[in-house]
């Protein structure tokens, strides 16, 4: 026994705090109470020290590897006379490195914190109940070694899980037998670039976040956002596994027993491309009193696997899951709120899940393409295009039109991430685009000529100043604007798109389009990055 707890000392995960005391009951989620962090012997400093090195330096090789495998080529060691050395040296390291690994664990061994730990975690892998569960959430430690909460398996057909969860794709293109082969053959060497951009430094340059270098550098800062939201918040950590086999890291803060009404409300919240949940845009529902659940994106934090359109929605689709069927939130309880580029998979889930309550979208766009053609040079337009479009399309705007729910936008009118110009041209953020894109089709009508191009001057206004003066030029009367669009609704009962303002006056059209730009976009003047405050978050305007 003594000799296999050992052996877990040298292999197990790295313990970095102790949230409390797992001999004691979990406090009130009203008392704060500190953890402390994990205090290693001298041996396990050392050690843990020395390994850790040794990953990072594995991790930049890794990252610099083709500059590094064409000058070891034009230096001719690449040849099977000088790879035998290599390996022998490669060899002498790893052997080394196991050494050390074998002091760390010994460290461990003798540390009764670490023994205390060790022992839990492999009770919980044995035995998986709540109160075993209860003991190893009041450590903090690699979460690779979490065993699974929720599997999407378990309330789905695993038999269709092999593509994953459905996608808008683009229209294909029809063409003829022989012409469709002679144009892959055209076209082959392009999609092969396309390929090795969108798996290599473009998916890193659209999601940073999954660096494990820019991780590594982070991991400060995430530990204290994680034993905050553990500590003071009472959250509760999961590990979920989604219909890919990627492991999802959640944290979910409960205040349905405080008896507000916001908690009974669970908001569920998509981080932007290098958000995480420990620091990321959760804390604003928090503050307003919701029970919230975050998760981080594939390859970010605890989460495994990698963030391409396909593994993000097979990620939001185990979470929604798990909020219904394993914390026991109805749809029609449940907002999605999403940050910058969060805007796709939240768009997806209310495609997907119509039932869910509402949509609140801050800082998101229409489309990743013309953001991407942005930062490219023009000669690569046709290469961008296919590359966002085969790997990487964020169509929001198309996910947004297949919901039928209330949903909110706000912009920041000091962005400097999604416009295609500079924060300083507020005509040119890609939110404007996807206010207009969901108001032209819920309400083509409305948005005629007339309508979109009085919306068009609302969204260039510079202040909220500006914005209510040009408001009151239009003479809107909101009570009328609501009348009318009350007596559609009880008259027909028709999903959108609806034909209210057919037969309408130019201005009744104008004021009714400004009417609905209002209610469904709030502005916020700041930049993209900063946090929204909780006074800033509201649910939707509805009928």
């Amino acid at each position: 026994m003594a000799g296999w707890i050992w052996f877990r000392c040298v292999f197990g995960p790295n313990l970095t705090r102790t949230h409390r005391s797992p001999d004691t009951a979990r406090p009130d989620g009203r008392v704060a109470r500190r953890g402390w962090p994990y205090q290693p012997r001298s041996l396990e400093r050392h050690a843990d020290s020395i390994l850790g090195w040794a990953s990072a330096l594995w991790s930049l090789s890794y990252y610099s590897s083709p500059l590094l495998l064409c000058y070891l080529y034009r230096k001719g060691y690449i040849c099977s006379g000088k790879l035998a050395p290599v390996s022998q040296y490669v060899g002498t390291v790893l052997v080394c490195l196991l050494g050390v690994a074998c002091l760390r664990g010994w460290g461990r061994w003798r540390n009764s914190e670490y023994l205390q730990f060790i022992s839990i975690l492999e009770e919980t892998r044995k035995n998986h109940t709540a109160n075993n569960k209860r003991k190893l959430a009041c450590f903090d430690f690699d979460f690779s070694h979490w065993p699974a909460d929720f599997s999407w398996s378990d309330v789905s057909n695993p038999k269709l899980s092999k593509g994953g969860v459905s996608l808008l794709k683009p229209e294909p293109r029809h063409r003829g037998a022989a012409d469709g082969i002679i144009n892959t053959l055209r076209t082959l060497p392009c999609h092969i670039i396309s390929f090795l951009i969108a798996h290599s430094f473009g998916r890193r340059m659209l999601y940073p976040g999954s660096v494990g270098l820019l991780q590594k550098a982070m991991r400060p800062m995430l530990q204290q956002g994680q034993a905050r939201l553990v500590e003071e918040c009472n959250g509760q950590r999961s590990k979920l596994v989604a219909c890919d086999g990627n492991e999802i890291d959640t944290m979910f803060v409960d205040r349905r027993p405080e008896g507000g009404a916001n908690g009974q409300t669970l908001v569920i919240c998509c981080e932007g491309n290098a958000g995480f949940y420990e620091v990321g845009c959760m804390n604003t529902p928090l503050e307003g009193g919701y029970s919230v659940l975050g998760w981080n994106h594939p390859g970010f934090g605890g989460s495994t696997g990698v963030p391409f359109p396909q593994n993000e929605a097979n990620a939001m689709d185990v979470v929604i899951q798990f909020a219904v069927h394993k914390l026991g939130f109805r749809l029609s309880d449940i907002i999605v709120y999403a940050w910058s580029i969060g805007g796709f998979t939240a768009s997806w889930a209310v495609m997907s899940y119509p039932e869910l309550k509402a949509l609140v979208l801050d800082a998101s766009f229409d489309d990743l393409l013309p953001l991407a053609l942005k930062v490219m040079p023009d000669s690569w337009r046709p290469l961008v295009t296919y590359t966002v479009r085969q790997y990487m399309n964020l169509n929001n705007a198309e996910q947004l039109c297949k919901y039928q729910g209330p949903v909110l936008l706000i912009r920041r009118t000091k962005d400097e991430i999604i416009t295609t110009t500079g924060p300083e041209d507020i005509t040119a953020n890609r939110g404007n685009d996807l206010l207009l894109r969901l108001l032209q089709f819920r309400y083509p009508k409305i948005m005629t000529d007339e309508g979109v191009a009085s919306v068009r001057r609302w969204l260039a206004a510079g202040s909220l100043l500006e914005e209510a003066a040009l408001y009151s030029s239009y003479e809107v009367d909101d009570d009328w604007c609501v009348s009318v669009l009350q007596s559609y609704q009880n008259d027909t009962h028709t999903p959108f798109p609806w034909t209210v303002g057919e037969d309408m006056t130019s201005d009744g059209r104008r004021q009714l389009a400004l009417f609905l730009a209002r209610k469904y976009m709030h502005n916020f003047e700041t930049t993209h990055c900063t946090p929204l405050p909780a006074s800033e978050f509201q649910q939707p305007w509805s009928l």
